[in-house]
């Protein structure tokens, strides 16, 4: 998990480069510890490396929202944490893609290949804030709503990120078949000094 009070500037703005490559760079390091990793049965084992499912995620929205003096229930707060979690995803997926391109998608991809295009141009959808052309879904996501949100910086990089996740992972797939989960981060959260944890308020 990313500590978000980390990539917060001196003036109070989102560091959107550093955050991008922060997410990059995690990526490719928890996709090195797919082959690393010690499992505790041959099941689990088998499919880590069938899917090769990753768990990059982030901690302190709630610590990030309160430095910025923005309410954590509020319409910009949750403008923010969405657009926040819009940039990870699409990072890590577009990473993901990239890294298919110089090895090869996870072991199950090709039959899953139309199913994990559907999703990411669902996840392309909401970042663009669209309303409905969902594909395969009987209750719509809640789209990202730009206009609310008072970082359109943030909003501009997470569109960017979808539009390469889905233009790459056409191309060549993807590494792995899930790339990011926002934890509770409960014991890491105070290593990490945060003030709140995964996605929760203080």
């Amino acid at each position: 998990s990313l500590n978000l009070m980390t990539f917060r500037r001196a003036d109070g703005s989102f560091d959107v480069p550093a955050f991008e490559h922060a997410c990059r760079l995690w990526t490719i390091t928890l996709e090195i510890a797919v082959m690393m990793a010690q499992f505790p049965s041959r099941e689990i084992a088998r499919l880590s490396y069938e899917f090769r499912t990753l768990g990059l995620g982030y901690a302190n929205i709630g610590g990030l929202l309160m430095a910025s003096g923005i309410p954590y229930d509020s319409a910009e707060g949750r403008e923010i944490c969405g657009a926040v979690t819009a940039l990870m995803t699409g990072v890590a997926y577009a990473t993901s893609a990239e890294m298919a391109k110089a090895v090869g998608p996870f072991p199950g991809y090709q039959k899953n290949a139309a199913a994990m295009l559907r999703v990411i141009r669902n996840h392309r959808r909401a970042a663009y804030g669209e309303a409905d052309g969902y594909e395969g879904l009987s209750i719509a996501p809640v789209p990202l709503e730009a206009d609310a949100c008072p970082d359109q910086d943030l909003v501009a990089a997470a569109r960017r990120a979808w539009d390469r996740a889905l233009g790459l992972g056409e191309a060549h797939g993807y590494r792995n078949a899930q790339a990011t989960v926002i934890a509770p981060t409960g014991t890491i959260g105070l290593v990490m000094d945060c003030d709140t944890t995964g996605i929760e308020p203080d």
